[in-house]
């Protein structure tokens, strides 16, 4: 791998390069914060596909594009005299140095769930009102879930057994089930609701992440899903035409790919 110096020389590259096209390329010096943001999440969402297909070189890609985004934020920053790419840099490295009291002063933690809980409780201590201050609400609704749940828990907020928490998932499924029996639909939406945040808590217990398995299980029926249709083209049919039964044998033979 690169030594310090070259990884040092890499990222000046990148900076100068950064910038000559803020200063040099139309498009380049039309970008705004506004205007990049929708881009960034976009990366950032390839970045993440690229994790979970575990293609090392896409993720070396995608991860280049998150940083050139980080870098040109950064840019647009030191133009208005706002900040620059060190204050970046130095303010990530401070606020470390800060929340590892255990390695950079003389805080002993027994595990990781002490460094989680030491973790919330100097961010109150830094002047967050509310625990769950830090998790953005334009997070999707399963990742949210996932997160409200981690940040409680740092601060003890949690159940003691993976048992109870299943014991809860079950109570909730029979309250959906009553909700079902009842017919109102804003009552079944509330209880669904209580349902899927019950069974991201379990996942939670079980070391699950639950963003994960749903996506991993969303590209396994788009697998087979596609199996389905290219078999449907070999005979010269579609779908629509075939019934539930014939659709079901090329079904098998996908899930056995």
């Amino acid at each position: 791998m690169n030594t310090r110096a070259k990884q040092l020389e890499a990222f000046d590259r990148l900076l100068t390069i950064m910038d000559e096209l803020r200063e040099q390329c139309p498009w380049d010096k039309k970008q705004t914060m506004e205007t990049l943001r929708h881009l960034t999440i976009e990366e950032t969402y390839e970045l993440g596909d690229a994790i979970l297909d575990n293609d090392l070189q896409e993720i070396k890609k995608e991860l280049g594009d998150v940083l050139l985004h980080i870098v040109f934020y950064s840019k647009i920053g030191s133009e208005t005299n706002d900040f620059d790419i060190a204050d970046v840099c130095n303010g990530i490295c401070d606020k470390l140095i800060n929340r590892h009291p255990h390695i950079y002063g003389d805080v002993k933690v027994e595990n990781e769930e002490d460094v989680k809980r030491n973790w919330e409780n100097l961010k109150l201590k830094e002047g967050n009102k509310s625990v769950l201050q830090g998790v953005p609400n334009s997070l999707p609704a399963l990742v949210k879930a996932s997160r409200i749940q981690e940040k409680v828990a740092g601060v003890g907020f949690d159940w003691e057994e993976p048992q109870q928490v299943w014991e809860k998932v079950e109570e909730e499924l029979e309250e959906f089930k009553v909700e079902i029996a009842s017919g109102n639909q804003d009552a079944m939406e509330d209880e669904f609701g209580d349902v899927l945040f019950s069974l991201v808590n379990y996942a939670r217990f079980l070391k699950i992440n639950p963003e994960n398995a749903l996506e991993r299980t969303n590209k396994k029926f788009k697998k087979r899903f596609e199996y389905l249709e290219a078999k449907a083209n070999l005979l010269n049919t579609s779908l629509a035409d075939m019934t539930l039964s014939e659709m079901d044998v090329f079904w098998e033979e996908a899930k056995k790919l």
